[in-house]
């Protein structure tokens, strides 16, 4: 598989793509007036403790105050950087890199905390340094931990936690047993680790550098936020092409190409410390022919192709996606696609077909939490079976946390992926002003009843022998198609009424005068 990462980068925004085999399959945004604050760390001050739902309301500087879980806060012993155990608040590498058994060994020793309420971990007004878990969604605040992660090339530093884990992506014992090991020998006493995949077959010195540098930079971080009066931004992740590399820098690229001069250099400078062997492979994109980067890729109309509900698949089905407040719901539709055996054969190969997209277009929309799928119906127990184990294989290509349950009689599919940062729909779209988001406005005929009875309304208030009514052009026919009705309302009210088009008119607005 050919797999490339394409760079863009100008005065408003800067845009990656993931492209495998010449198809895109991820893409990666950031704007500079809402820059991704995932990662980022902060020293907040308690504004609100709520022991009625075990959380709290922390003032980060934001317009609106994050969200912190009592299960998220573990107070810092500020004699010796010591921490309480916790798993939580770790990359979504990190987190499924985490054995069950060290998950237990955690749960048990952190124990002892899980008692307290939240009203007995912290007090209002108390200054505590969090971290952004989850960015904010539609009119949901940013979630916020005390659990810090921070991620290098080879390893994820966990300052909150003692316990080492590592990738289920490694496979080997003897490389796992290695890794720790090495972790064990360079990791300061009571803090923790989680090796990521790209440390298989890292060496000793690779190791022993990532450790050296992630727990400076907790220093530093801890000294900062010591000094600081919060709220304030005590730690900023580096930029969105950096980390873009840093996570997939496991990956075999085969090409790295960038449009800007500026980020070129900045990427040469990250690689020629953290992965020389790249740089034979990074690229300047030189616009000789007056194409702009993405548009010589494609990606500027499979990005707009991204934005679309209906999504067709080659047999002529297609499936819907849309997205609510609570989750995302996805329908299967045979469409075009008639089969050429047997009703049963169509429905198993429209399915088959859908599970496989639905996949892909989680991952290029990056659409996260709650997902329910109605797949066409399906008689057999063996076709559910083979559907089932399609989505669930084609899922394992997606890097970021998945879970999915059984096919149920009915059809569907529930299931649950990580929110990641925003999804693409919602970095680009906003809800219509016309529709308030439901994607439907009332018909002309509804517009047109209410435009009669207003009128009513207005004649009762007015001396004036004539009424002119303002109305959108397709409201203005439907007046005319009920002639009679008007006929008869003039007649009742003993009023001329007069009907003027305007084009600008939004469908559900007129004017009465």
């Amino acid at each position: 598989m050919t797999t490339e990462l394409v760079v863009s980068k100008d005065d408003f925004e800067t845009r990656i793509a993931l492209m495998e085999d010449g198809i895109l399959t991820e893409i990666f945004i950031e704007r500079d007036e809402s820059t991704p604050k995932h990662g980022n760390i902060y020293k907040g001050k308690v504004t609100q403790v709520l022991p009625g739902i075990q959380a709290s309301f922390i003032d980060i500087g934001w317009e609106k105050s994050a969200f912190l879980y009592a299960g998220d806060f573990y107070e810092i012993e500020t004699a010796d950087y010591d921490f309480f155990e916790s798993e939580s608040g770790l990359s979504e590498e990190a987190d499924s890199g985490v054995t069950e058994m060290e998950k237990k060994n955690r749960k048990a020793k952190k124990g002892k905390k899980n008692h307290l309420t939240i009203d007995q971990l912290i007090k209002k007004n108390q200054e505590i340094l969090v971290q952004i878990a989850k960015e904010p969604v539609k009119t949901k605040g940013a979630r916020v931990t005390s659990h810090i992660s921070l991620p290098g090339r080879f390893l994820v530093y966990m300052p909150t936690s003692s316990s080492i884990g590592i990738s289920r992506k490694i496979k080997s014992d003897e490389e796992k047993k290695r890794l720790k090991s090495l972790v064990k020998k360079y990791r300061k006493e009571g803090t923790g680790f989680i090796i990521r995949t790209a440390a298989e077959n890292a060496s000793e010195i690779d190791i022993e550098r990532d450790i050296k540098f992630l727990t400076n930079l907790w220093s530093d971080i801890y000294k900062k936020q010591t000094e600081a009066k919060a709220p304030k931004l005590i730690f900023k992740d580096i930029s969105l092409s950096l980390r873009v590399l840093r996570d997939f820098l496991n990956k075999k690229f085969d090409k790295i190409i960038i449009d800007d001069k500026d980020e070129y250099q900045n990427i040469i400078d990250f690689l020629s410390i953290q992965s020389p062997e790249y740089l034979d492979i990074l690229q300047l994109y030189k616009n000789k022919s007056g194409v702009s980067l993405f548009d010589s890729y494609g990606i500027e109309k499979e990005i707009a192709k991204s934005l679309n509900k209906k999504v067709w698949l080659k047999s002529g089905g297609y499936i819907i996606i849309d997205h609510a407040e609570a989750l995302t719901a996805i329908d299967v539709n045979t469409g075009k696609f008639v089969g050429k055996r047997n009703f049963d054969d169509t429905i198993l190969k429209t399915n088959l077909e859908s599970a496989k997209e639905i996949a892909f277009q989680l991952r290029l929309r990056n659409i996260g939490g709650i997902i329910v799928i109605d797949f066409i119906d399906m008689n057999k127990e063996s076709d559910k079976e083979k559907v089932y184990r399609t989505l669930e294989e084609c899922l394992k290509k997606d890097r970021v946390k998945t879970t999915i349950n059984k096919i149920t009689e009915l059809g569907l599919v529930e299931m649950t992926r990580k929110r990641t940062g925003n999804s693409l729909v919602s970095t680009f779209l906003e809800h219509c002003p016309m529709c308030e988001g439901s994607g439907m406005i009332k018909s002309a005929q509804t517009i047109c009843f209410e435009v009669l009875r207003a009128v009513s309304a207005f004649a009762k208030k007015t001396k004036a022998r004539k009424i002119t009514v303002t109305v959108n052009p397709s409201v203005m026919g439907k007046l005319y198609e009920n002639e009679k009705m008007l006929n008869a309302l003039e007649s009742k009210i003993k009023k001329k009424i007069n009907i003027k088009m305007q084009d600008g008119f939004y469908p559900e607005y007129f004017e009465i005068l």
